[in-house]
């Protein structure tokens, strides 16, 4: 068994949920997001995410705004707003990745 100090305990325990929120999904649910966002954001934010009924998701309306803050919207949904929770569906690193994707130009559908 490895031995760690107290600080270094500490640490990683602090750290792992970081770490757990950085991951990528697998190749497979990777396809499951895109397409997710595609057709089930975009029936809202269009299919191209350039807006409709919801706001465009594109990298020049999104970068800007703080990460954590869309990610909870992702999550969480907004109240008032036809913006449903996608918390039931997603997890948080899921919702991460889903938002460094939008930032970064979300990637096409690939069958």
């Amino acid at each position: 068994m490895t031995q760690y100090s107290g600080k270094a305990l500490v640490a990683l325990i602090l750290l792992a949920p970081v770490a757990a929120l950085t991951a990528d999904p697998s190749p497979g649910r990777s396809r499951d997001l895109v397409r997710m966002v595609r057709q089930d954001c975009g029936s809202c934010h269009g299919l191209t995410l350039k807006g409709g009924l919801g706001p465009p998701l594109l990298p020049e309306t999104l970068r800007e705004k703080p990460a954590e803050s869309l990610r909870y919207t992702v999550l969480l949904g907004r109240p008032g707003t036809p913006m449903p929770p996608w918390n039931a569906f997603l997890t948080e690193a899921e919702a991460d990745w889903i938002v460094r994707q939008l930032i970064a130009g979300f990637p096409e559908e690939t069958r």
